[in-house]
């Protein structure tokens, strides 16, 4: 685990209890603890200096509040994640530049050690503002999907697009069918963590929807179209998929049995 005592940050996990595929999704059980408990257990095994939950339900904050983690009640009525967690960031006055860490509430097994990877990152570059993450695609059935989000990036690991679509496009390989590439070398996988400075956040929130974002349903588009960069790394550990639907649920259900 990277050592952060002299570069402290923060990690805030956004819950919202109405799940339209998967009803009250932070409270499912998944080997005898709610998800919303395990996600906030990884959190707290990583070098944050504090973690917080942002919850729209009493029923959340009750369940939370029996395991001794930390919540705060945000409004019912937030379009993103990234709105609840600009919420607390208000609530607890944070400065312009401390690092917050958006972490998934719906990833139970995210590896602590990628919550401290995306807060270095902005460590490490002092004028940054926002850091992701991304995986290798390993299967050229992925490449098509559009629940998976690709992302392509500059040399120096800055993200010049994210898109549901297959980018890159092999011209060459996809010219007569989808498996005419031999190798998925060239695709990335999106994974959904982000590091803010708070000044950036709140810049981000303050925005309108972008054309681009209300296209691709992909809120991180709204950032590049209003030329704010992020830097994008390979995750430093294996990153398995969120649950989103009763079979991502039972997959990740397996994985604890």
């Amino acid at each position: 685990m990277i050592d952060h005592s002299t570069n402290p940050f923060v990690a805030v996990i956004p819950a919202r209890y109405a799940s339209t595929r998967l009803p009250a999704k932070p409270l499912v059980d998944i080997g005898g603890l709610p998800m919303i408990v395990r996600v906030a257990r990884q959190a707290a095994a990583s070098g944050a200096s504090e973690v917080i939950v942002a919850v729209d339900d009493q029923r959340i904050a009750d369940v939370l509040a029996a395991h001794d983690v930390a919540w705060t009640m945000t409004r019912v009525d937030h379009t993103s994640g990234s709105d609840r967690v600009m919420e607390v960031v208000d609530r607890r006055g944070w400065s312009d530049e401390t690092v917050v860490v958006n972490v998934q509430g719906d990833e139970p097994l995210i590896p602590p050690r990628v919550i401290d990877q995306v807060a270095q990152m902005l460590f490490d570059r002092p004028s940054a503002g926002v850091a992701t993450l991304c995986e290798p695609i390993a299967e050229l059935d992925q490449v098509f999907d559009p629940n998976i989000v690709k992302v392509v990036r500059a040399a120096n690991g800055r993200a010049l697009y994210f898109s549901r679509a297959p980018i890159p496009w092999a011209r060459d390989a996809f010219a007569n069918s989808r498996t005419g590439a031999t190798s998925t070398a060239l695709w990335w996988r999106h994974i959904g963590i982000y590091g803010y400075r708070v000044a950036t956040l709140a810049r981000f929130c303050a925005l309108p929807p972008a054309s681009l974002e209300r296209t691709e349903s992909l809120e991180q588009l709204r950032l590049l179209y209003n030329d704010i960069d992020i830097f994008v790394e390979p995750a430093s550990a294996e990153v398995p998929g969120g649950i989103d639907t009763l079979t991502d649920l039972e997959r990740v259900r397996k994985r604890f049995n």
